[in-house]
């Protein structure tokens, strides 16, 4: 198996090029460039990143293709006022198969022409996802302060928070968590040099790995949400 030695400059112009014009001549004229300097790197970097994400949970979908580890470029637009045809960025994801992709837990990495992020969360979370998620906070309360020791540098908690308290004068170590109607734990640089090189997987690896209780914690959640009500 070839080894990932990085993503090239000229595949970072090509995603700011293709969003530019965003016309599927002009895209197919400079395929070669999308598929030798975008496409082949992805596919390197999640056969070398599989064994270490297949310790953390054996059941990653880990096919190095696109619609299964690798993003599309292509916009879906049949109900979306934007048009626009091609993104600007590019990502992988390491998640369980779901039948709702965007509420599964799952580790991901994304470049766009200047900067890159990675991490670990939900894309759209539903309601009940949430709400057991905040019941196991309220049930063992020492044991989720326990898990979140795993979020820190480079990482950080993000995603959209209600406006009001959910529950009055509560401690801002839970509430900062409990509040939230979406989550991620991301870090996000502009350091784009960084996915130039081979060294990237290895920085991959490390920070999921550091993330690992917290996914133990959301697939309990997928668990007993999953779980048959009588």
């Amino acid at each position: 198996m070839a080894n990932f030695t990085g993503f090239t400059q000229a595949g970072l112009n090509f995603l700011q090029d293709a969003w530019i014009n965003n016309s599927k001549p002009w895209f197919e004229e400079h395929r070669t460039i999308y598929d030798n300097d975008l496409v082949k790197p992805f596919r390197l970097l999640v056969e070398q990143l599989t064994p270490d994400m297949l310790k953390i949970d054996e059941w990653f979908e880990t096919r190095p293709a696109i619609g299964k580890t690798i993003s599309r470029i292509h916009r879906d637009t049949r109900f979306s006022n934007d048009k626009s045809l091609y993104r600007s960025h590019l990502w992988l994801t390491f998640k369980r198969p779901n039948r709702d992709w965007k509420e599964a837990p799952a580790y991901f990495f994304e470049i766009s022409p200047s900067s890159y992020q990675y991490g670990l969360g939900y894309y759209c979370p539903s309601k009940q996802t949430m709400d057991i998620f905040r019941e196991e906070i309220l049930n063992d309360t020492s044991k989720f302060l326990e898990m979140t020791r795993c979020v820190k540098k480079p990482f950080e908690l993000v995603g959209e928070s209600y406006k009001r308290p959910l529950i009055k004068e509560q401690d801002e170590k839970i509430a900062t968590w409990y509040n939230r109607r979406n989550l991620a734990v991301l870090v996000t640089s502009n350091h784009i040099e960084d996915v130039l090189n081979g060294e990237l997987p290895k920085k991959l690896a490390k920070g999921f790995k550091q993330l690992v209780p917290l996914y133990d914690y959301l697939m309990r959640v997928e668990m007993i949400k999953n779980i048959p009500k009588l």
